[in-house]
């Protein structure tokens, strides 16, 4: 056994109601000037920050396109943000990462689905139609609000989807040498798998995906990532597919055997797509895809996705 580990930065705040800290949060980084970046649920957080918001931006899509970023830049700068918080999923968070890395402000992230890629020093950002990966302290957020309330009103199918996206996390840090991380990684596995064996649109669900999402981003943020997550890169970079229901339709074709079959049952009892052909991909483009994965088993995987097959 052989293994370094170095703690995240990130200072985490959880529960329910926790909404209400932010404006703290952000005058504890030494912020007087807040950038907002929100769709959905903005409302709340804007009235919490009070005066120290100073301008809010509402354009974030997925797979950060550079050229997002470049007008919420401009945004940042006009108004003199020294700080950016962001609400929202993987979409809003992956802005905020790129905002802050750019302008070297902190940031704060209050999630509103289970990405789990507001603990990660992980971003990936879209330019020419190819999404590059990089991992970077400098982009590891400084706080993250978790406000269970901010989840409940999250649509039933996008629930499961991020939850399945969270899963995929834990599943790739899962069997990793250090032996927290592996901890962690099954208990967050367990946590996602339990939370949508019943009906995860209860408060005490919600809260068990959240805190199980945490988790597996925490995971994520400790171990290399593998085909799953490069392939999910790819499909959503490359070809416009959308990201948490990519990871589900392809979890189940690269979760380990004593998992594939309990994940493509969860997918299934709530209607989640479990081939991407359902997603629109085009039996055509799986070599190309394969190709900008580079990976040897690229092309079967992806077969088996888009057939929905199973492996083997």
């Amino acid at each position: 056994m052989s293994f370094t580990f170095e703690p995240a930065r990130t200072r985490v705040v959880f529960g329910r109601g926790t909404a209400a800290s932010v404006r703290a949060e952000a005058e504890r980084l030494g912020a007087t000037k807040a950038l907002l970046i929100a769709r959905h649920g903005g409302d709340r957080v804007a009235a919490e920050l009070g005066p120290l918001l100073a301008a809010r931006f509402t354009g974030a899509t997925m797979h950060t396109p550079v050229e997002v970023t470049e007008r919420a830049l401009t945004l940042l700068r006009e108004h003199g943000a020294d700080c950016v918080v962001s609400v929202g999923g993987g979409s809003s968070t992956g802005l905020s990462k790129a905002l802050s890395v750019r302008a070297n402000v902190p940031q704060i992230i209050l999630p509103t689905t289970y990405a789990g890629s507001e603990v990660t020093p992980v971003l990936g950002e879209t330019a020419s139609g190819l999404k590059k990966t990089r991992r970077d302290a400098a982009v590891q957020p400084d706080t993250v609000i978790y406000d269970v309330d901010l989840t409940l009103d999250l649509p039933l199918d996008i629930t499961v989807t991020s939850a399945l996206n969270a899963l995929a996390h834990a599943v790739t840090a899962r069997g990793n040498e250090n032996p927290l991380i592996d901890a962690i990684a099954t208990k967050a596995i367990k946590g996602v798998l339990h939370a949508l064996a019943g009906n995860p649109s209860t408060v005490d669900a919600r809260t068990e995906l959240l805190r199980s999402a945490w988790l597996a981003g925490t995971c994520l943020a400790s171990v290399p990532m593998g085909l799953h997550h490069k392939l999910a890169h790819v499909l959503g970079g490359s070809f416009g597919l959308p990201h948490a229901a990519t990871h589900t339709a392809l979890l189940s074709h690269t979760a380990p055997a004593d998992l594939a079959e309990r994940v493509h049952n969860a997918a299934t009892r709530f209607g989640a797509a479990t081939s991407l052909r359902e997603l629109g991909m085009a039996e055509s483009d799986l070599s190309r895809a394969a190709e900008i994965a580079e990976h040897p088993d690229a092309l079967r995987v992806l077969t088996n996705a888009w057939h929905d097959a199973p492996a083997g």
